[in-house]
């Protein structure tokens, strides 16, 4: 490999070592109601954006808390021997896509059938460090 091209790796694998993400799929929520969570924690720390979804009644805050706290996790595995509280982790995206839907029948008057959606959705979440260097 040239030393442009090795260069360029270290560069790229250096600053994927400062984010981690977490996935959650086929969530049987609406992507409509997770959104109004999910813009509640954007471009928040994450012991703000913790203290949030706890603290929020509704039911799509509990999955993203857990999903949160996944992400959390994965930065740790990544970064061993870094303290969480001196890294300033922020919460940089948090993506919600609708996943797969299910069409299910409900019988209507005079003979029709109308169409119920029971959506699903997809939640990204990535977490970056507000500093430019992870401390020990």
């Amino acid at each position: 490999m040239g030393n442009r091209k090795k260069q360029m790796a270290d560069k790229i694998k250096e600053s994927k070592s400062k984010i981690a993400f977490a996935k959650l799929k086929n969530c049987p929520t609406s992507p409509r109601k997770m959104r109004l969570v999910a813009n509640l924690i954007r471009g928040k720390r994450i012991e703000k954006a913790l203290n949030i979804l706890r603290f929020s009644s509704k039911e799509a805050s509990r999955r993203l808390e857990k999903l949160l706290l996944s992400a959390i996790s994965n930065w740790q595995t990544k970064n061993e021997g870094f303290e969480i509280d001196s890294s300033d982790l922020f919460i940089k995206e948090i993506k919600v896509d609708s996943g797969t839907m299910l069409k299910r029948l409900r019988p209507a008057p005079q003979g029709r059938a109308h169409r119920i959606r029971k959506r699903s959705n997809h939640v990204t979440v990535i977490l970056e460090t507000k500093n430019n260097t992870v401390t020990s």
